[in-house]
Order: C-alpha cells, then structure tokens, then sequence
C-alpha cells in the first residue's frame, strides 16, 4: 500500500486533464442510469479495497465538521460542544470548523479511528463515489483521486464504463 500511496499523486496528476474533460462532458450530459453504474463501481471497488491498510484520507486531509457533529461527537466524549471545538477544531477560511491539524487526532496507529461510531458525516461518506448525483461534484472528486486509490480506480472504472 505504500508505494501505491506513493505513486497516487503522481498518477492524478497525470490523468487530471483527460478526467477534468470527462466530468466536464459528465456534467453535460450525464447518462440516466449515472447513479446505478456509481453505486456498482463503488460497492466493486471497495470489496476489493480495506481503508485499514490504507487510512491516506486520515493521515492528510481533514474532514468539514457539521454542527450536527459537533453535537455528536461533543456528547460521545461528555464535553459541551464548545469544549469540543476548542479542543480539537479550528474555522477554516470558508467559517467551517475543521481539525486543528491533521493527520486526524482520532487516527490511531493501527488505522482505526477511536470515534468511528460517531465519525463526522464527512468521513463516512469517504470518497463520495456512491453519492447521487455524482456529476455535481467533479471537483471534489479530482482532489479525491489524488488521496484515495480506491477512487482513482472508480474514476478509471467508471471512464470505461461511461463512453462519451
């Protein structure tokens, strides 16, 4: 895992134009049966991938923190949310709370995370392969590619899958 966690931004970078072109053209017009096909190329790709070996989301990016998460995690811990957020957030320059620094406080050597069962909303939805209406967020998706090899390889799945 990690040569291939080596080797990932790299290869984004490479396939960053021809899939700019791709979403673009997505965007366009997607195909009726987009979400289907998404929903398959990620349940396929993800028997195949074990974000344990893995963990690169944790390890460098963090995830948007809702207040509904605040609230979550706060009451896990039994802290006040505002404890919380001093604690452990900051407000990025978009006013979204955010980790105060990554890799994520909660990531733990093994790759687990001591939150998991009330992680943000963010995490859970990890890479966003499977959400409808995928074509509306190509541009998180070509910053996903570079972070997570479990979405290249749906991007490069789901080009096969999708001719134009």
């Amino acid at each position: 895992m990690e040569e291939v966690l080596k080797e990932l931004p790299q290869k984004a970078r490479e396939k960053h134009s021809e899939n700019k072109k791709f979403f673009a053209k997505l965007k366009k017009r997607p195909p009726k049966d987009l979400d289907y096909t998404m929903q398959e190329l990620h349940e396929a790709e993800f028997e195949r991938t074990d974000c344990l070996t893995c963990a690169n989301c944790c390890k460098t990016t963090g995830p948007l923190f809702t207040n509904a998460d605040v609230e979550r995690i706060a009451k896990h811990f039994r802290i006040k949310p505002s404890q919380f957020i001093d604690q452990f957030l900051r407000v990025d320059e978009e006013n979204d709370y955010v980790l105060q620094s990554v890799p994520c406080t909660f990531l733990g050597a093994d790759n687990y995370c001591s939150i998991y069962d009330v992680r943000p909303k963010a995490c859970r939805e990890f890479p966003h392969t499977d959400r409808k209406k995928f074509q509306q967020i190509s541009n998180l998706t070509l910053k996903n590619v570079a972070i997570c090899p479990a979405a290249f390889n749906i991007v490069e799945e789901m080009k096969k899958a999708i001719k134009f």
